[in-house]
């Protein structure tokens, strides 16, 4: 292995470093804060997820969303809480950089999600009177999550490689 000089860090490196950090602590700062009011059971929690459900059950699906159901306050909140571990827990360290774009993937998943039952079901966009604020946000984090994956494309192309290592058959002696 021979010592190359290292590249030197050009403005565009620092401006991209710095863009991703901020959308991540943006990412994560609203998943995290969206913790306290899924996990306490919130007023505005028991509305949507409860609105959710009832829509569910009009297609069969009694206690989809109800509280021990697959897509429980609890569990939703469980998603936000490992994208938001992956996001934070990568940024700092570099060495595990390649783990930051599945917890991007993970929040688009979830916000593609937030996003869709607020559109196509009786949620509605305005939900209790809040003016767009939950869907907005929403919106925002998935655009925010597309542009941290987009920044971070080197790091999935190594997660990639490091996948296919880990799957690809190693020759027997």
């Amino acid at each position: 292995m021979t010592n190359a000089p290292a590249c030197p860090v050009t403005r565009q490196d620092h401006l991209i470093r710095w863009t991703a950090h901020g959308l991540t602590i943006f990412i994560a700062a609203v998943f995290l804060d969206s913790l306290r009011f899924k996990f306490t059971n919130a007023p505005k929690t028991q509305i949507i997820f409860g609105d959710l459900d009832q829509w569910a059950a009009g297609l069969g699906a009694p206690g989809l969303f109800a509280q021990g159901g697959l897509f429980s306050q609890y569990a939703i909140g469980g998603a936000e809480l490992v994208a938001s571990l992956l996001l934070l827990g990568t940024m700092a360290l570099r060495r595990y950089r390649f783990l930051q774009p599945p917890g991007a993937i993970l929040a688009i998943a979830i916000m593609s999600g937030a996003i869709s039952f607020h559109l196509f079901t009786p949620l509605g966009v305005n939900v209790d009177n809040d003016g767009g604020a939950l869907f907005y946000t929403a919106c925002g984090v998935w655009v925010a999550a597309w542009i941290l994956l987009f920044l971070r494309r080197a790091e999935l192309r190594d997660l990639a490689a490091r996948l296919r290592a880990f799957f690809t058959p190693s020759p027997e002696r």
